[in-house]
């Protein structure tokens, strides 16, 4: 991409600007209601169909961490990122095929969504082939339960899908270190509730893994329940950087 194509104009880097003050204003708002010190909870923009220059933007403005949720997306931005002189900390969040794991590891430094033994295996040998040195794993768990839909399944004896396991398989991986878990509130749960269950299932997977100390949880809607309840880190898009563009 040219210099052009990598950089926003006043008035969207002003729309940013102000976007992210919103934001930072309210996740201090929501540490100083839990009687968290503020620097406990990490913004990460959701840039799904944003454009890299926004993404440069925002690097500007002082954001670290940013997520996104398709690889064949995700990695040109990455690159076209990296080529305007911007390093955020890319965090992939959204459900990912074990044929997509060799490229996703490449530019990565945290994923987020991985729910199955399988998925770990596929992403440990992927990291120890191209990296040097382990991706940081975040479990994404089912707070419902329900199989049907992403994410390991708490309690669940499942040898594939069953937390317990998967939280096994990234821990005991070379290529990986297990970090945390992420989760999103299910539809039709209101957030407290959502939030208050995921606390219970991170609390009893740092019984196992005292280092598995990050929960990504909260979005635009629900970040103030989240961080009442102990996140980490928020994943915030739309209240971020504005109506999101439909996908192509």
């Amino acid at each position: 991409m040219t210099e052009s194509e990598t950089a926003v104009g006043p008035e969207r880097r002003a729309e940013l600007a102000a976007g992210l003050a919103r934001v930072r204003a309210r996740i201090a708002d929501a540490c100083a209601a839990a009687g968290r010190p503020r620097d406990e909870v990490t913004l990460v923009a959701v840039t799904k169909t944003y454009p890299a220059a926004d993404v440069v933007a925002l690097a500007g403005l002082g954001v670290t961490d940013v997520g996104e949720n398709r690889d064949q997306e995700a990695a040109p931005k990455a690159e076209a990122v990296a080529d305007a002189g911007a390093a955020p900390r890319w965090h992939f969040i959204g459900q990912l095929q074990r044929n997509k794991a060799r490229s996703v590891v490449r530019y990565a430094d945290v994923v987020q969504s991985v729910d199955s033994v399988r998925l770990a295996a596929a992403l440990d040998a992927a990291a120890g082939a191209v990296r040097d040195r382990p991706l940081d794993v975040l479990v994404q768990v089912s707070i419902d339960g329900d199989p049907a839909r992403g994410g390991a399944l708490p309690g669940a004896a499942d040898p594939q899908r069953g937390l317990g396991p998967v939280a096994a398989a990234v821990a005991g991986a070379d290529g990986l270190r297990l970090a945390g878990l992420m989760a999103v509130a299910p539809l039709g749960w209101e957030a407290d509730r959502a939030f208050a269950r995921l606390a219970e299932v991170a609390a009893a997977l740092r019984a196992d893994h005292p280092g598995a100390t990050v929960l990504s949880a909260g979005m635009s809607g629900d970040l103030e329940s989240a961080v009442g309840h102990g996140a980490t880190h928020v994943r915030v898009g739309s209240a971020l950087l504005g109506m999101r563009p439909a996908l192509r």
